[in-house]
């Protein structure tokens, strides 16, 4: 009932992807979305180097024999990544598939290209999202304000985003923010979308390599959960709600603030240990989306994926039609 353009495209079972989670998105939980008939991604700098990205593809194809890829953020940073060794261990290693996020695909697109391997750029705005189609992406991921990460600064929510990119692309659409449900999948097709992204709904899963304490601490938040912080210095992103962010909004909003004076908070490296290693959910900035008011349990991805499609497929053939007369 759900193959289309996308699933074909992308040689998947079921329109539902879990793009790449920095620290998250490791083979422990992306074979098991692979397994599970969707579409999942590494996240290549949560590697420390090429060749353990290279080691990582791998273990992950030990685990799986079904499609996957490797997401590939490329972002400003203190210390120079080698984003080109980065392209080439995945050209290298045979992955078909890339996403990639962040600052301008376009030096990568040629090589990737050549290699035969597809891209999906990740996008928060219809005009980032045309101008990724005309450089030559095979599809476009949009970010709806409900997402965790960065949802930019325009505040646009999916269910108005999707449908006005939409009318501008003719590549293939992921709808990503706030999903997590057989409903936001049913919504999404209807919008326009090809596809579903899904990624704090997969960090509540057995195979999340996170403790825990952060997946209970998602069942247990509500929609109202999450802050956006980082907004005074234009780099607005969405995290879960705690002490920590907390702080951060607090520090931010004060006159003369810059980003120097909340870097202590926000660092990865205190996110990764503190929170997703030890599971203190207070102890540093972790992400989260709006999508945390729908989760109500811990499961397995298989079970997760059996279950948005069954909902979507009731939705479709019983719940609509019983709520619709000539």
């Amino acid at each position: 009932m759900f193959t289309n353009t996308f699933t074909n495209t992308f040689g998947i079972e079921h329109p539902i992807v879990c793009g790449g989670m920095t620290a998250v998105g490791t083979a422990d939980l992306i074979s098991a979305v692979a397994n599970a008939g969707a579409l999942g991604f590494l996240t290549a700098l949560t590697q420390p180097t090429p060749e353990a990205l290279v080691k990582e593809i791998a273990r992950c194809r030990d685990l799986t024999d079904k499609p996957f890829g490797v997401n590939l953020t490329i972002l400003p940073t203190i210390n120079p990544v080698p984003y080109d060794e980065y392209r080439d261990a995945i050209i290298d290693s045979g992955i078909t598939v890339v996403e990639t996020a962040g600052g301008n695909p376009a030096p990568h697109l040629p090589a990737f290209k050549a290699a035969g391997v597809k891209t999906i750029h990740k996008a928060v705005s219809v005009r980032h999202a045309v101008k990724a189609e005309q450089i030559g992406v095979d599809a476009v991921s949009i970010d709806g304000f409900e997402c965790a990460g960065h949802p930019g600064d325009d505040d646009v929510p999916g269910l108005v985003l999707i449908p006005a990119a939409a009318k501008q692309l003719t590549i293939p659409i992921i709808a990503s923010g706030g999903i997590a449900t057989g409903a936001g999948l049913v919504a999404a097709l209807a919008l326009g979308a090809s596809a579903v992204n899904m990624g704090t709904r997969f960090m509540a899963t057995t195979e999340a390599p996170i403790h825990d304490n952060v997946k209970a601490q998602i069942v247990a938040n509500t929609e109202r959960d999450t802050r956006l912080v980082f907004r005074e210095f234009h780099n607005t992103a969405r995290v879960a709600r705690n002490s920590v962010s907390e702080e951060i909004v607090d520090i931010s909003r004060r006159p003369g603030a810059t980003f120097d004076d909340v870097a202590h908070l926000a660092s990865g490296a205190r996110g990764r240990e503190h929170v997703l290693a030890n599971g203190d959910v207070e102890g540093g900035m972790w992400w989260a989306s709006q999508a945390q008011g729908l989760i109500d349990h811990i499961d397995s991805c298989g079970n997760i994926v059996d279950t948005i499609l069954a909902e979507a497929r009731q939705i479709i053939t019983d719940t609509l039609p019983g709520q619709i007369s000539a």
